[in-house]
């Protein structure tokens, strides 16, 4: 089994379009690394020619240029993809707007829970991918399932998806109820556990999480990888940055510090790499010679890149 990060900067990418903040600046500028992180994608392939992309960015078509996995295979035809199907952990921007670039009759198949299906039933947008080719399917939660394209052929790489903390995509929420708690535990974030037929050791991909309950501490023990949601470093760092009002929980995010932070809650849980994704460009964990950077190593982390792989 073969993960590639595709992306594994938070929404807006790093530097994002519009940032002034410090880091984004030192990104632009081609710092030593500050590395420039495109928004937060994973592809999995059992036998490195059909793969399964988790979540689709808007930086999708750059995301593909840089990947060769994903590229058009030469003696294919003139019009091919490698890409078997798309699986949504939520509705957020950031993780379906990149459907929109895959339009063009190519044939593969989506998934996502229910929730996240509506969510695409109600864009009329989404339909410029003609479901004649493109196949949408409900993910089940707790059923572990082969992932297949769009004409029912199997893939290799098994998902079981499960709700975690999270809340609804921002442009869901009511703008006339801004203090309503917006927070959900059914169906809106996903997390899921990816494995292959062939029972090899398994990986879990959360790119977003509110909290860490006993129960997805028990689901992530003995993981082979764990690529978890590293959107903040701490839950106030965009109102001390000054770049915006919301807090890390307020965003259905927690934060990498803190005694109920991912670090300190997962410390006992006995993982084999652990790797932060989804990272904002305010976490000061983006220059590699801050001492968040070296505190997030010390702590068994590694803090994801994009092209980074992991073998299983």
């Amino acid at each position: 089994m073969r993960l590639k990060i595709v992306g594994s900067a938070a929404g807006g990418g790093f530097p994002q379009w519009n940032c002034n903040y410090y880091l984004s600046r030192a990104a632009r500028s081609g710092v030593v690394g500050v590395w420039p992180r495109t928004q937060s994608s994973l592809a999995a392939s059992a036998d490195g020619q059909g793969w399964v992309l988790f979540n689709a960015s808007p930086d999708i078509r750059q995301q593909i240029a840089a990947t060769p996995e994903l590229q058009s295979q030469a003696g294919r035809g003139l019009r091919n993809t490698p890409i078997r199907a798309v699986v949504l952990t939520n509705a957020d921007v950031d993780h379906i707007a990149g459907l929109l670039s895959l339009r063009e009759r190519e044939p593969f198949a989506i998934y996502a829970t229910d929730r996240v299906l509506a969510t695409l039933r109600a864009n009329s947008i989404f339909n410029v991918l003609d479901p004649a080719f493109v196949p949408r399917r409900q993910l089940q939660e707790g059923e572990d399932i082969e992932i297949t394209d769009a004409e029912g052929q199997g893939t290799g790489v098994r998902v079981e998806a499960f709700s975690v903390p999270g809340k609804v995509a921002l442009y869901l929420e009511d703008t006339a109820r801004p203090d309503e708690n917006y927070g959900s535990e059914s169906g809106d974030t996903v997390a899921v556990r990816i494995s292959n037929t062939q029972g090899n050791p398994a990986a879990f991909y959360i790119p977003g999480c509110a909290r860490i309950d006993p129960g997805l501490r028990e689901r992530v023990s003995g993981a082979a990888c764990l690529l978890f949601d590293g959107t903040l470093y701490d839950d106030d760092e965009m109102i001390a940055a000054g770049v915006g009002p919301k807090t890390g929980r307020r965003m259905g995010h927690i934060a990498m510090s803190g005694v109920d932070g991912s670090v300190s809650s997962l410390a006992d849980v006995p993982v084999g790499r652990r790797i932060f994704v989804h990272i904002n460009n305010t976490n000061p964990v983006l220059d590699e010679s801050s001492p968040e950077h070296e505190a997030i190593r010390a702590a068994g982390w590694e803090i994801g890149r994009d092209g980074m792989e992991i073998r299983l």
